[in-house]
């Protein structure tokens, strides 16, 4: 029994040490880079870290870069990149000591590093222990993992901020939940900055080759700001910044003498980031109505199954179609006015077997809204449609039959049951997205 229990003894403490050397090695490799941002909140995260590093890049700063979203990638001092490999195709926080590790063997000047934690601990251990970032980035909050950061928004806000820099500086995008940023900030000597959509101009927006928000601009704008990088210098590098793997984008194809514009929406799968998505889509004339819902269900996401089903109200579209699985998830939320639009194709379809139903509900044209979670169902819909040849040029620019009309970011206003709420080409009035001064 003694000797068990030396063994026992000996092995802790081996680890012990091996522990301590690993630490000490990280620290090491923190001190090797004098400036981290590390980028947190609920939607937009990929997309901005590529923004913040497109914007040192262009200042000149030798800028190393990692995301964690649609497809993780480790981003070189030359914006060319790589995966992240993951054994297990497992992802997990411990992962950003490597990351650190070779980000630090090219001396650089800053690394923006996108925030992979959702527990509110494991956040905490990111800041303090992984990333111990001197700017902090929280872009927003959002309905999403409310069943690890919730229940309510407010509890979102307080974990997000978690990985405030003590003594540093956080910029955020946030209005709604701004004062307690703000007391949160405070408590930990932090100093916030907030941005403002409307200091970016629609010319600098025009000039990305990708779709993207003025948020998400502002706040990399703000950080190249804090670094020291000029305005132009800045939206210089953000301008030539490779877009993100699910970056929101429209692609056009023709089928059997029918233009399909297919909108890629799944990452944005919360309900206010999928409207202003839409909503930013339409303004922009990037999709056009008559607009086809298809919503992907997945048997984890119940909750969120729901909350797609419900925006069927705010998006009016000419047809809702359900893949996945369970359907009847969403279908239970969509006000009954919209019953005799949807289509439900489940989730035993192939993948040719799926898309020819979707294009066989197309009239002419029409723009395929896709949205929920992109898992399952909606990969196969998206491998499928990349197969689709695309549409001509003349084709794309002929005018559509109606114009487009944009989307309120909060749900509208309910509507009497048996009667659709009327085609207008505004907002309803008092849905309009409210802004602090």
């Amino acid at each position: 029994m003694f000797f068990l229990y030396a063994i026992l003894l000996t092995g802790s403490t081996l680890l012990l040490l091996a522990g301590i050397v690993e630490q000490r090695r990280h620290y090491a490799n923190l001190r090797r880079i004098p400036r981290r941002i590390m980028i947190n909140g609920i939607r937009g995260k990929s997309s901005i870290t590529r923004l913040c590093a497109g914007a040192l890049r262009g200042g000149g700063l030798v800028t190393v870069a990692k995301t964690t979203g649609t497809a993780a990638r480790f981003i070189h001092p030359d914006a060319s990149e790589e995966p992240v490999y993951r054994k297990f195709g497992i992802a997990n926080v411990i992962e950003q000591i490597g990351i650190v590790r070779r980000a630090a063997a090219y001396r650089p000047d800053a690394l923006v590093i996108e925030c992979m934690a959702v527990m509110p601990d494991l956040q905490s251990i990111s800041q303090d222990k992984l990333i111990q970032s001197n700017i902090g980035v929280l872009c927003n909050v959002r309905e999403d993992h409310l069943a690890e950061m919730g229940p309510t928004l407010d509890d979102v806000a307080r974990s997000l901020s978690r990985t405030m820099p003590a003594g540093g500086v956080c910029v955020t995008a946030e209005r709604e939940r701004l004062p307690l940023l703000r007391r949160e900030a405070a408590r930990r000597d932090c100093t916030l900055f907030v941005v403002h959509p409307e200091s970016i101009t629609d010319e600098e927006m025009a000039r990305f080759s990708w779709i993207t928000f003025k948020e998400n601009v502002a706040i990399a704008l703000a950080v190249a700001e804090l670094l020291g990088v000029n305005r132009q210098s800045a939206l210089a590098g953000m301008w030539a910044a490779p877009p993100d793997p699910g970056v929101l984008e429209v692609k056009r194809y023709q089928v059997s003498g029918r233009l399909l514009r297919v909108a890629n929406v799944f990452a944005a799968n919360d309900p206010q980031s999928t409207l202003m998505n839409v909503r930013r889509l339409l303004t922009s004339g990037a999709v056009r109505r008559p607009l086809h819902l298809v919503i992907n269900c997945r048997p984890d996401r119940m909750e969120r199954n729901g909350q797609m089903g419900a925006l069927v109200a705010d998006l009016d579209p000419e047809r809702v179609v359900l893949i996945g699985d369970p359907t009847r998830s969403a279908r239970v939320s969509i006000p009954q006015q919209w019953h005799d639009t949807i289509v439900d194709l489940g989730g035993a379809r192939d993948a040719t077997e799926l898309v020819d139903e979707i294009v066989r509900g197309v009239d002419g044209h029409a723009s395929l809204i896709a949205i929920g979670n992109i898992h399952g169902q909606g990969e196969l819909l998206l491998e499928q449609l990349a197969t689709l040849p695309e549409a001509p040029a003349e084709v794309v620019r002929e005018p559509a039959d109606r114009p487009a009309r944009p989307v309120p970011y909060r749900r509208t206003p309910s509507v009497p049951a048996g009667s659709r709420p009327p085609r207008a080409s505004a907002p309803v009035a008092g849905a309009r997205h409210r802004r602090e001064s």
